[in-house]
């Protein structure tokens, strides 16, 4: 895990929850240095890498964590682990 000039970058986890119709996901860490396994962070469908606007709940994810339009820390750039 490194530190991003706004965020950290590099962390691991699965999508918990996702709400296709409003576009609003939560992924749960499960590893990544910085970031603490079984925290959870919120993400947009926007923050889906690969031209998709969906992801499956299950799925394992790289993504990063920046902060949020509300004060809180979010998942960025989440891509489905290889």
């Amino acid at each position: 895990m490194s530190s991003g000039a706004h965020g950290l970058l590099g962390a691991a986890g699965t999508v918990v929850d996702f709400d296709p119709v409003v576009g609003l996901g939560v992924v749960e860490a499960s590893s990544g240095g910085a970031v603490a396994a079984g925290v959870r962070y919120r993400f947009h469908c926007t923050q889906i890498l690969g031209g998709s606007r969906t992801i499956a709940v299950g799925t394992p994810v790289r993504f990063d964590v920046r902060p949020g339009r509300k004060g809180t820390w979010e998942a960025a750039g989440v891509t489905p682990a290889a």
